[in-house]
């Protein structure tokens, strides 16, 4: 008897399906979600109490959509991007991608990124992304884990332009996490509606 978690496909592979070309349907897949990152990234809405971009909202709704594979491999596709010089990050410019760019201060939240998506996509594979509550709390485990490494990188690790490393435990967190809490639960709960909420209009009526 099969697992729910090995019979369930995330959204965005059951709505586009390359028939007998798996290959195919992911690259495009891949492609088209690591431009809604990048979009995503640019996109900057008033709020408060600091303006908040639209990033972590798409790389919820990717690992929402995607499942844990298809997910986590977008993530890691979009910070292959940066890392090679393509400007998809939110700062970038006027700051220059590349490999220095993972070493400032916001390279604990790219890699926790990686996370946030496998996380929400883990939870997506076993059916979480057709119940509000389930994802709501698999997103926020992911947001708990994205927030801890950014944290932790920020003050201690991060290459500062001043040619310090770290900001110390209370600048890492004024700066790097306490004004960016209200606005990450604002589109995690705007993710955590929309899948389930998708799901529910897709499914048969009688």
């Amino acid at each position: 008897m099969q697992s729910r978690a090995s019979t369930h496909t995330a959204l965005a592979p059951t709505l586009w399906s390359f028939a007998g070309n798996r290959v195919v349907q992911d690259v495009v897949l891949v492609l088209i979600g690591t431009a809604f990152i990048a979009i995503a990234a640019k996109i900057k809405v008033p709020f408060f109490p600091v303006p908040m971009t639209l990033q972590t909202l798409a790389i919820l709704l990717i690992g929402a959509t995607y499942g844990f594979r298809l997910g986590t491999l977008t993530v890691l596709a979009y910070l292959a991007e940066g890392l090679v010089g393509l400007p998809v990050f939110t700062n970038t410019p006027p700051a220059v991608a590349g490999a220095l760019y993972f070493i400032g201060p916001t390279g604990g939240f790219l890699l926790g990124f990686v996370f946030l998506a496998a996380i929400t996509g883990y939870a997506a594979d076993r059916g979480w992304d057709r119940s509000i509550p389930r994802l709501a709390s698999a997103m926020l485990v992911g947001e708990i884990v994205m927030m801890a490494l950014g944290f932790a990188w920020l003050a201690w690790f991060a290459q500062l332009s001043s040619g310090a490393t770290g900001l110390g435990i209370d600048k890492a967190l004024a700066g790097g996490v306490t004004p960016f809490i209200l606005g990450d639960l604002l589109k995690l709960a705007l993710a955590a509606l929309a899948v389930p909420a998708a799901w529910q209009f897709l499914r048969p009526r009688d």
